[in-house]
């Protein structure tokens, strides 16, 4: 052979050895195509339904970004808000008071939630529902105003009527049944009165010193290429406003409900691992079967090094024989990924009403492609490396000497002799670091993949090891008591040239993985069909009395569309004197109004109540004495207060100190979710008390109950926010059937890659059958020793790979505050399966080698 291979000559001679060995290169395109294909779609899709989801999101809010304050910006804050505005970033102010309205007939009078807006540009998200259906800016004029229906039933109104507020007079000119920032915005007294900022002004209500809470509203404008706007720019925009508006409480659109927050979340993180499982599940395929490729090739290998050839010329030969099977399976993975992303909606769209923009992303493709060809290229490395470890007159004793030592042993040996492998093994886990922090966006999520990637290798292996000389050594012992053919099947798995252990670490790795998602999906969802139960609270109750208590609950029981039993919050008005010891006045806040410090609720509650987590401190014993308080986390953050912090109160005419013992996050899903104070109730005893109270009433018959309310208690006051929480309920139950779709194509790719590792040794059986069929041995005797061999493999892999797949999923459930809970019957059904798979994927692959006769094999080799 010439001395200068050329890069052409090269490439002739891998295309000429694809061509003549096109069943054994099937495996290894069939593996990087699945999983570039479960890679492009699985990330595809979610990128374009993440981008659906945040719209959502936006829509709740009715902005990207919303600053709350409760006193008129300052001449340099304004600045600061134009040269906002001059960036493109499109702001609105939203300023919402309490104010008097009335009848002209009657002239009785109403406390009113006033909330003025510029119709032309408010909500930049979502839409204003009205009765009569109509458009905001359509009917909202400087004359006119639109009002909630129970203002109409207080006041016995109808549209088109007039109505007092302040100095002017102004027409009813429509209903408003839901807004889409209704959860954003505040839960003051009294009906809802939608007015212009020109209306507003004319009324003669925004006096100087007036109690008016303003929010602005920004849109971050999109990028001209079509792309969903960056969450990195909002993020930015949020730490300038924070900057700029030090006393406004500025929060995103992530943050309008947790129980949505949580979902995007638990949803981004799931679907990030979704696509990490498919990078590994499709390197486990290809390490497998370009291993035994390789290994096949030794035989003309060491011709071609007789003939003259150098090592370099021959792996040049592999190389390029790896790439080319590489790119063609990332093509054929990609062509299928992107036929997938965009069937996905079609398929979900017979489940539910989910209306995706797809966006087939060249960068997407690209990195299917990339990802496709560098894992193959990274997990051929060390059997290509193999290739200068071959010497032609020791080839047919190389599978012996390498397997007559024990597994561990022998790599420690193989791995003493050539730090070429030390090098490969490095830029592999390299490699892995780079694709997981290209798909994760995160160089923190790459280290832990790479790291743990390596931790859960080294583990699989050497229990692999293990478990092959715990085999060795009882069938030592048991060899004369044994049936034959379960002898054979079990010395099969240790036999020289057998890569059981690698198979075996192969296997339980990809088990491993298909479990975790599996288990990690089935929590999150579970959590998340909780957040969307109908029966959460979506009507709320404000300033029930004491003796008004028994009387709401009768009629609401008697209320046949409310369900289930009024959730009951107690609340004690206070104000905060000192933290730390630090007076009120002094105290340096994070984005809370210093006035907000005189208006702060208590409640008392002995358990942690329903939908609250504790994320820092421990609860109180029930009948706790001390005065102690439990303070939610966000407000914590706000106050600058942490576990064992001194917080004074002044209730009425009592002040009293508490220590904090425990810092809680609500899931916003329940009444008790305003309570961000909480103490034992001997701390509040005998203070005087108002209710609040949440209950579920079908959203189509809320008016209904309102009425029925007001008119037995007049004085209690219905926050109703039920179409606000349908659209979040709405959104939550799309993110569970997309994790449950996804994960569910995530784990039929995994289990389609690893059916293709297994059935990638089907070319090494070919030899050993020959040589039982020449012995003597029938295609029964073979077919039973094979089907041992490959339950054994799958029943030990399966139950290893279950094992660390439920402690991986402990962790990662931890992470995401969702308790874990051992799946026992799921665990079964892994183990059966995966004993099912294997043994079925052999005998599928397997098969035809029984129906050949020995001397045909042996002319084909």
């Amino acid at each position: 052979m010439a001395n200068n291979l050329s890069w052409m000559t090269a490439a002739k001679i891998a295309a000429r050895e694809m061509r003549s060995s096109r069943g054994k290169f099937f495996f290894v395109v069939l593996s990087v195509a699945i999983g570039v294909a479960a890679l492009t779609g699985v990330r595809g899709f979610s990128a374009s339904f993440r981008g659906t989801l945040l719209t959502r999101a936006r829509s709740i809010m009715a902005a990207d970004l919303s600053a709350r304050m409760f006193q008129q910006p300052t001449p340099e804050q304004k600045k600061g808000l134009e040269a906002i505005e001059a960036e493109g970033v499109l702001v609105t102010p939203v300023t919402e008071m309490l104010s008097m309205a009335s009848s002209p007939k009657t002239m009785d009078p109403l406390l009113i939630s006033l909330k003025a807006v510029d119709p032309a540009m408010y909500p930049f998200y979502g839409t204003v529902d009205l009765q009569p259906v109509v458009n905001l800016k359509d009917v909202l004029k400087p004359d006119t105003v639109v009002v909630a229906d129970d203002l109409l039933v207080r006041l016995h109104m109808q549209i088109g009527d007039q109505l007092k507020i302040g100095g002017r007079v102004f027409r009813i000119a429509a209903v408003v049944t839901n807004e889409p920032d209704r959860l954003s915005g505040s839960f003051a007294s009294g009906p809802r009165v939608l007015i212009t900022r020109k209306g507003l002004d004319a009324a003669g209500l925004l006096a100087p010193g007036s109690h008016a809470g303003q929010r602005f509203l920004f849109k971050v404008p999109a990028p001209r290429n079509g792309d969903p706007i960056s969450e990195k720019r909002v993020v930015e925009l949020k730490e300038r406003l924070e900057r700029m508006l030090p006393e406004a409480q500025v929060t995103d659109y992530r943050e309008t409900n947790p129980a949505l927050t949580q979902g995007l979340d638990r949803a981004t993180s799931l679907l990030s691992l979704m696509s990490l499982v498919s990078l590994v599940l499709g390197a486990i395929g290809v390490a497998m079967a370009m291993r035994a490729h390789l290994q096949q090739r030794l035989d003309t290998i060491a011709i071609m090094k007789s003939l003259g050839a150098s090592s370099t010329q021959i792996i040049k030969i592999y190389l390029l024989q790896t790439l080319l099977l590489g790119l063609l399976g990332g093509l054929l993975g990609v062509g299928l990924g992107v036929g997938v992303q965009l069937a996905f909606p079609a398929l979900l769209a017979k489940l539910i009403n989910i209306d995706t923009v797809i966006h087939v992303q060249a960068r997407t493709i690209f990195t299917g492609l990339a990802v496709g060809v560098l894992t193959t290229l990274l997990f051929t490395l060390p059997p290509l490396l193999d290739i200068c470890g071959v010497r032609p007159i020791l080839i047919l004793r190389r599978a012996v000497e390498e397997n007559d030592d024990p597994f561990v042993r022998a790599i420690f040996r193989k791995i003493s002799k050539n730090f070429a492998q030390i090098a490969a093994a490095v830029l592999i886990l390299g490699g892995l670091a780079v694709i997981a922090t290209m798909l994760s966006d995160s160089a923190e999520v790459g280290q832990v993949f790479s790291v743990g990637l390596v931790a859960v290798l080294a583990v699989l292996l050497g229990a692999s090891a293990g478990v092959l000389a715990v085999l060795r050594w009882f069938l030592t012992r048991t060899r004369l008591y044994l049936p034959s053919a379960l002898r054979h099947g079990l010395a099969n798995l240790y036999r020289p040239g057998n890569p059981s252990a690698a198979l075996l670490a192969a296997l339980g790795m990809g088990v491993m993985q298909i479990m975790t998602v599996y288990l990690v999906q089935q929590a999150v969802v579970t959590e998340l069909h909780f957040s969307s139960t109908p029966n959460l609270p979506n009507v709320f109750l404000i300033d029930i009395a004491n003796d008004e208590i028994n009387g709401i609950k009768a009629l609401l029981h008697a209320q046949p569309q409310v369900r289930p039993d009024l959730e009951m919050l107690p609340v004690v008005s206070s104000r905060i004197l000192t933290i730390d010891g630090v007076p009120a006045a002094q105290l340096k806040l994070k984005n809370f109004p210093k006035r907000m410090l005189q208006s702060i609720n208590l409640t008392w509650s002995d358990a942690l109540q329903p939908g609250t987590t504790t994320t820092s401190g421990r609860w109180w014993a029930v009948g706790e004495q001390g005065a102690v308080v439990a303070v939610a986390e966000r407000q914590a953050g706000r106050l600058g207060v942490k576990v064992g912090s001194q917080i004074t109160f002044a209730a009425q005419d009592k002040q009293f100190t508490a220590t904090v013992v425990a810092l809680t996050k609500a899931d916003g899903q329940h009444a008790y979710a305003r309570a961000e104070f909480v103490l034992p109730p001997a701390a509040l005893k005998g203070m005087p008390v108002v209710w609040y109270g949440g209950i579920h009433v079908d959203p189509q018959h809320v008016d209904e109950v309102q009425r029925a309310l007001y008119a037995a208690y007049p004085s209690v006051t219905v926050i109703n926010v039920a179409q606000a929480l349908e659209t979040v309920r709405a959104v939550v139950i799309q993110i569970t059937y997309v994790i449950q779709f996804l994960s569910a194509f995530s784990i039929f790719a995994g289990v389609i890659i690893l059916a293709s590792s297994i059935a990638g040794t089907h070319y090494r059986r070919i030899r050993e059958v020959v040589v039982l069929k020449t012995l003597g041995a029938t295609r029964a005797r073979i077919a039973a020793i094979f089907s041992i061999e490959f339950a054994v493999l799958g029943l030990v892999a399966g139950f290893v790979g279950t094992v660390f797949a439920n402690v991986i999923a402990a962790v990662l459930l931890h992470n995401l505050t969702i308790v874990y809970r051992i799946a026992w019957m799921t665990g079964i059904v892994a183990l059966l399966g995966t004993a099912s798979l294997t043994v079925g994927t052999g005998w599928i692959s397997s098969h035809r080698i029984l129906g050949q006769k020995p001397l045909e094999v042996l002319r084909e080799e």
